[in-house]
């Protein structure tokens, strides 16, 4: 299958680990121009450096605190200048706090929306403009809570079903434009945020990680963790030219977990 992603360009926020690095890595093997993006510079460079060695696509970075509405303007601002063009943006960001409700003060609240809800609509925002000119692709990173909530996870629960209206709403505005705008959401991924995540049940429940991953694998039909690639898999499909006429839809990388329909 060609997937048209040569010669294009690509914005991955908070792309210098995880989900975000695996990504900007598929983007890059397709031969796509890619701004990497995250708070880390020395994990920026790295990444730059790692992903430079693969000689498919140009690979530059920034460092951008995303709650942050002059540098989300700086990062879209340089990415224009360094490759001309914006095809692509993926919005990720990290998770907010676990916790339960009555644990959450109004900054803990506040701290949530900038990060994973606000976040993602300042940088459309700014990035709207670029992808007017050829039409493009927008992918909204969330969560599988989108379809089910995870217990004491009540901060992502809460955002990460709002980027699924902003997903939504936004596909019939941008359509004219021919931009195509999903959500996606990752199941239990080998990344450290799953690995912390384990870590919080292991200490609550005084058990070791171990035996947490062991427990949640038996919930997963795949009976196993997914890997970030296989997760970066499915966003670099629906960025590519091979999805013409899915936009405003939700996807989960979850190996089955999650039994809504």
């Amino acid at each position: 299958m060609e997937l048209g992603l040569k010669g294009k360009t690509a914005l991955v926020v908070a792309s210098s680990q995880g989900l975000g690095k695996a990504i900007a890595a598929s983007l890059v093997n397709e031969g796509v121009n890619v701004m990497l993006a995250s708070r880390n510079e020395e994990q920026l460079q790295s990444v730059e450096h790692e992903l430079s060695a693969l000689r498919k696509g140009k690979v530059r970075h920034i460092r951008c605190d995303i709650t942050k509405p002059v540098e989300i303007r700086n990062m879209v601002e340089y990415t224009k200048n360094e490759f001309g063009r914006l095809d692509i943006l993926i919005n990720n960001a990290g998770g907010p706090p676990a916790g339960n409700f009555e644990e959450m003060t109004d900054e803990h609240w506040q701290n949530a929306f900038e990060l994973n809800l606000l976040s993602y609509i300042r940088i459309i925002r700014e990035a709207l403009p670029l992808l007017k000119v050829n039409g493009g692709k927008i992918i909204n990173i969330a969560s599988s809570s989108i379809k089910e909530p995870i217990p004491g996870l009540i901060l992502s629960n809460t955002f990460r079903t709002g980027i699924v209206g902003l997903s939504k709403t936004l596909a019939s505005e941008l359509a004219p434009f021919n931009i195509l705008i999903n959500t996606v959401g990752p199941g239990r991924i080998a990344t450290d945020r799953v690995k912390h995540l384990d870590e919080i049940n292991a200490s609550k429940n005084g058990i070791s990680r171990d035996e947490v991953e062991r427990f949640e694998k038996q919930l997963i039909p795949l009976q196993r963790y997914g890997q970030p690639e296989e997760f970066a898999n499915v966003v670099t499909f629906l960025v590519s030219d091979a999805n013409s006429y899915m936009t405003g839809s939700s996807f989960l990388v979850d190996g089955g977990k999650i039994k809504a329909i």
